[in-house]
């Protein structure tokens, strides 16, 4: 039997290399950098849309805030002679109200990311990830900015005096957002999946201005209550704010661990549900 014999190529065709292994191709600059165009873009969208062109749109989100905390001093002052903490209505009421409104703001926002931006995520340059990340980012720099205002305007032009801690004030802002990230992310699923859940959502957290402590301090209620409200998070946040405010105020309760379990756990199951349920909320 005649031996396989390679027989030459012909002159018109080349031998190939054989294929190697392959390797993962580098990432360009450009699309490294994609998503973040797309986040600053969906934040000059949304920062138009919300507060216009004109600097009345700005100026009315530092005074709606301010309207509020003017009305429950007054509110709780004709009601008690003196605050729980120093000697200004104001500025108390501010310190717990300013870290609870940078929470629920966070949580309303980021809830409706996908539906606020659901044309533009039809396009591959943007995806569902971009528009919460964009809105969380504009409205924790937008709200931090109103509460410095605010904490400014209370320690300028009132009699309120404070020694400012803002470590601690920082570190409550900070999980503050976070915490509003997180429950706005699972809210932001579980409202595509089942819109109903959206008012049940807004009826259901309605005492949560009262369970933050706005109003008062966790050391001011019974046991009972304070065996109760020191498993929520959101009494820990407002307390931390105030240690930071008032340097004869040192809360024990407050737990770290708390409340980043609390804000952690629902931004996992929130990320899963929209990783996988992503197309069938933007089809509704």
């Amino acid at each position: 039997m005649a031996a396989n014999i390679p027989q030459p190529l012909p002159d018109n065709l080349v031998a190939l290399p054989r294929p190697g292994p392959q390797r993962p191709r580098k990432k360009t600059r450009a699309q490294s950098f994609a998503s973040g165009r797309a986040i600053i873009a969906l934040m000059l969208r949304e920062m138009s849309t919300r507060y216009g062109k004109s600097p009345g749109g700005f100026i009315w989100a530092v005074v709606e805030p301010a309207g509020a905390l003017l009305l429950m001093a007054f509110v709780f002052s004709l009601l008690l002679r003196s605050p729980s903490l120093g000697n200004s209505f104001l500025l108390f009421y501010t310190t717990g109200y300013l870290p609870f409104l940078l929470y629920s703001l966070t949580l309303v926002t980021v809830m409706g990311a996908l539906s606020f931006s659901k044309p533009l995520l039809m396009y591959p340059a943007v995806n569902w990830l971009d528009a919460i990340l964009a809105r969380f980012f504009l409205n924790a720099l937008t709200s931090v900015t109103v509460g410095s205002i605010v904490l400014f305007c209370v320690l300028e032009f009132t009699d309120a005096t404070a020694v400012l801690e803002f470590r601690h004030m920082v570190m409550s802002m900070g999980l503050a957002a976070l915490l509003g990230l997180g429950h706005g992310t699972l809210n932001c699923a579980l409202v595509g999946l089942f819109p109903v859940y959206g008012s049940i959502w807004a009826i259901a957290t309605r005492p949560l201005l009262i369970a933050a402590g706005v109003f008062f301090l966790y050391e001011d209620l019974s046991p009972t209550l304070q065996s109760v409200l020191e498993w929520m998070p959101w009494i820990h946040f407002t307390a931390m704010f105030r240690q930071g405010v008032y340097p004869t105020y040192s809360p024990e309760f407050i737990s770290i661990p708390l409340m980043l379990i609390w804000a952690m756990v629902p931004l996992m199951f929130g990320l899963l549900l929209l990783r996988r349920h992503r197309q069938t909320i933007l089809m509704r």
